[in-house]
């Protein structure tokens, strides 16, 4: 009769490799430190090319009297020194005067449009957290100015903003009796307005997405216990909702902000190469400085000075919401 030996599993876990037998293979620590940086690699170097690399030729060209002469070898262009940012910073000047408007113009087009987008998707994501028939058709709806590609998105509006052929004008004039004559919306006063009606149509559902998001995070318990104590629904945003969505609320704002101001493919596909003065945003301002100029140092410096100012911003912006969040955890 055989008889079975059984080995303890202290036995078996401490047992080691016997003589001339090869070791069992170990991964080795470096290895696992080094894979995900690796795997980062090729994001990293194609971000190197895309985006560090032509910004880095932006801030040297900036310095330099890069004009149409030295187009063919723009690395024959003369220094210039701190000229370009002179010229462009001279609010005396021609140049200088147009950029600032541009500037401010910008600022206003950025806060308005940021602030209907934050609205608006704040007001339809808190509205579809309740259940209803029609929700999920609502919710893909919504999405979808979101989904579209931008520059058909826009070239459908610039049909529809049309002066004598616009669904716009049809029924604003032709349908309700609005206005004695169909109103130019590609030209003149009226431009501005087009320009944010198309950004904030194409914007808030990004703003709707993300805090339809953040509110999946609020436990329904706090409204049901807010409602008991008799708190109505205006009472349960504003002490329930809106501090609970504080930090997704600050990403937000901040990503909306730097997308806003410097949207380059909304004006130049609404309006062309040359947008109106009321709707002269700085990122088309630039571009129309640097090629129909033909002075890309100029530009160059435009867009520098543009870099840093959202730097500026960005970073006073952090600083002050991080610290707001450190005084209301406290």
């Amino acid at each position: 009769m055989t008889e079975t030996v059984i080995t303890p599993p202290s036995e078996r876990t401490a047992r080691k490799a016997a003589p001339g037998e090869a070791p069992a293979p170990r991964r080795s620590g470096r290895r696992r430190i080094a894979l995900p940086y690796l795997l980062l690699l090729p994001a990293l170097l194609l971000e190197l090319l895309v985006h560090l690399v032509p910004m880095l030729m932006g801030i040297t060209m900036s310095f330099r009297e890069l004009t149409q002469f030295y187009i063919r070898n723009w690395s024959e262009a003369p220094w210039s020194g701190l000229d370009n940012f002179s010229v462009a910073i001279d609010f005396d000047a021609p140049v200088g005067q147009a950029l600032l408007k541009s500037f401010l113009t910008t600022c206003l087009f950025t806060v308005l449009s940021v602030g209907l987008c934050w609205l608006l998707g704040t007001s339809a994501a808190i509205f579809l957290q309740e259940n209803f028939r029609g929700r999920g058709f609502l919710r893909t709806l919504f999405l979808v100015p979101y989904a579209l590609p931008v520059y058909a998105a826009v070239i459908t509006w610039a049909f529809m903003f049309q002066r004598d052929n616009g669904i716009i004008n049809h029924v604003l004039h032709d349908q309700l009796g609005i206005g004695d004559s169909p109103a130019f919306w590609l030209i003149g006063d009226n431009s501005f307005w087009a320009l944010l009606i198309v950004s904030v149509w194409k914007g808030w559902p990004f703003a709707f997405l993300t805090v339809m998001a953040g509110l999946q995070n609020i436990p329904r318990d706090m409204y049901e216990a807010a409602a008991l104590d008799g708190a109505g629904v205006w009472k349960q945003i504003r002490h329930i909702t809106l501090p609970s969505l504080r930090s997704v609320n600050q990403v937000l704002v901040l990503v909306l902000f730097l997308w806003t101001f410097n949207d380059f493919n909304t004006p130049f596909v609404l309006f062309g190469k040359a947008a109106p003065e009321a709707a002269d945003l700085i990122s088309l301002h630039i571009y129309q400085s640097s090629f129909q100029t033909w002075n890309f140092g100029t530009g160059s410096a435009m867009s520098v000075l543009l870099l840093l100012f959202l730097l500026l911003v960005t970073g006073v912006y952090l600083l002050l919401t991080t610290r707001g969040r450190k005084t209301s955890d406290a």
